[in-house]
């Protein structure tokens, strides 16, 4: 495992495994999320150029998503594609606790955005999108693992499981 997509819906943990991932296995981290939100969560100019750039490299860790700008070029690369299919339930404990700690603390999360209650309302924030794209996400996730069968595919269907999965990779010394 040197190039490594976690994929899942919003709220499944990606970013969270992948930084334990990267930490454990001793590879670089890309969070997409840092390099597409601009300030005013206006997507970055440089956002395809950048992840170009650090795909090409022989060893990432990343989360799998923005696929209508980068289509299947982290797939296209990757080795290992480690798919976070949880249960709907929770799934949407996750998203809803931390966009509440969100709102609540206001902290920053890239380039100057923070999640505010009004962005709740809109249809694309992590809330609305996990509940409405759950089915669909995995329908796609699967539809990408056929598509690419090069890449081995681990799928961990609960917390539990992943963490188990997590806790029995050899770190790097």
């Amino acid at each position: 495992m040197n190039r490594i997509i976690v994929c899942g819906i919003s709220g499944s943990g990606k970013t969270t495994l992948a930084r334990k991932l990267a930490a454990r296995l001793g590879l670089p981290r890309h969070e997409l999320d840092a390099l597409h939100h601009g300030p005013g969560w206006v997507k970055r100019p440089e956002f395809e150029a950048e992840v170009e750039e650090f795909s090409r490299g022989e060893r990432w860790v990343t989360e799998d998503q923005y696929h209508r700008f980068l289509g299947d070029l982290l797939w296209q690369r990757a080795d290992t594609v480690v798919w976070l299919d949880l249960p709907r339930r929770t799934v949407m404990w996750r998203v809803v606790r931390r966009s509440l700690g969100r709102a609540i603390t206001r902290r920053e999360l890239w380039n100057g955005n923070r999640e505010d209650w009004s962005s709740w309302l809109e249809p694309d924030h992590p809330i609305r999108w996990a509940w409405t794209h759950h089915q669909h996400r995995k329908t796609q996730t699967t539809d990408r693992i056929a598509r690419h069968p090069e890449v081995t595919a681990i799928r961990l269907r609960t917390a539990r499981e992943a963490k188990r999965w997590l806790g029995g990779l050899s770190q790097k010394e």
